[in-house]
């Protein structure tokens, strides 16, 4: 499913025309992997907050031809009711899409200050039994809401619903994403979060294709990447390195965010209007950079869409008894 010749990079045939040097291609850093059905890469449109907003990126994304393998949601699980969940679940698989809602409490919205000084405390680890509980509960409400991705932002709370899985608590074909905010910074932690149970994992958007290639030597689970990151996450736009980034890091979602944009989370009406607006942003956004790959012949190897399973990973072993 790769193209049959290699992609054109970015300026390369004007710059050889003024007889600029142009670093070469090591093969060498070059992904060995791929998703299980042969793809290299898929889609992602992060903070899609309810069911009005989802209708609003699935009208668009028909409008521009934008596919969409995955829709991800940041405000959590206990930010929506039954009857939203449900709505989303139903319009998601009537397009054959993924979609991962987060799971429950985290640091940066309790009563813990560390989290808002210099430092950042823990970040969004979920502090307490309380904290891991609520965040069971919503993970077992939306599976049995037809939910078949979570989000998580903690080790603990991963290995948990991992271990869920395994027991059956949880279905058989529930995948885990890492959040970009805990998101490993290097091979080690990236193999890590694969053997507690992760089924894809952001990275933080300021990581380098050297490191990419580096995390591609220790381990094969899907990475996701923000194309474009939201501004708490540095609002780095990197469209010009999506060939490269495919190359480097596949199997990966690229994730089309939104850089100069406040925060939504966590969603409620009092900010539909720029909710919806910043929807419709996403998508177009993704129509850029899809665009771009295609301009230089990097388009080809994209998984088909409805396609969602990691492939085989490797896992702790969960002790009997579990």
């Amino acid at each position: 499913m790769t193209s049959p010749s290699a992609p054109r990079r970015p300026g390369v045939d004007a710059l050889a025309r003024i007889g600029h040097p142009v670093p070469a291609v090591d093969p060498a850093d070059a992904s060995p992997h791929a998703f299980p059905d042969g793809g290299t890469w898929r889609t992602e449109i992060p903070s899609v907050e309810g069911p009005e907003a989802l209708a609003v990126v699935l009208k668009e994304s028909s409008r521009r031809d934008v596919p969409i393998h995955r829709i991800s949601q940041g405000s959590g699980i206990w930010m929506l009711t039954d009857v939203e969940i449900t709505e989303m679940v139903e319009a998601c698989a009537e397009r054959d899409i993924e979609l991962c809602l987060f799971t429950g409490p985290r640091g940066t919205w309790d009563i813990g200050a560390a989290t808002r000084t210099d430092s950042g405390g823990a970040g969004l680890r979920s502090r307490g039994h309380d904290a891991l509980a609520g965040c069971v509960e919503d993970a077992v409400r939306a599976t049995e809401l037809g939910v078949k991705c979570l989000l998580v932002a903690d080790e603990g709370v991963l290995w948990t619903l991992h271990r869920m899985r395994v027991a059956g608590v949880l279905p058989a074909d529930t995948t885990f994403k890492v959040s970009a905010l805990i998101g490993p910074v290097n091979p080690a932690s990236y193999a890590v979060y694969e053997r507690l149970g992760a089924d894809s994992l952001n990275i933080p958007s300021d990581l380098t294709t050297a490191h990419l290639t580096e995390i591609r030597r220790a381990s094969r689970a899907p990475m996701d990447l923000y194309v474009e990151a939201p501004d708490d996450l540095g609002g780095y736009i990197r469209t010009y390195e999506a060939a490269e980034l495919i190359r480097r890091g596949a199997p990966l979602y690229l994730k089309f965010g939104l850089s100069r944009s406040p925060g939504i989370y966590p969603y409620g009406a009092h900010l539909r209007d720029h909710t919806l607006t910043t929807a419709r942003e996403r998508v177009r956004r993704g129509r850029l950079a899809l665009d771009l790959l295609a301009r230089h012949g990097a388009d080809g190897g994209m998984s088909p869409l409805g396609a969602r399973l990691p492939g085989e990973l490797q896992r702790f072993p969960v002790p009997e008894g579990d």
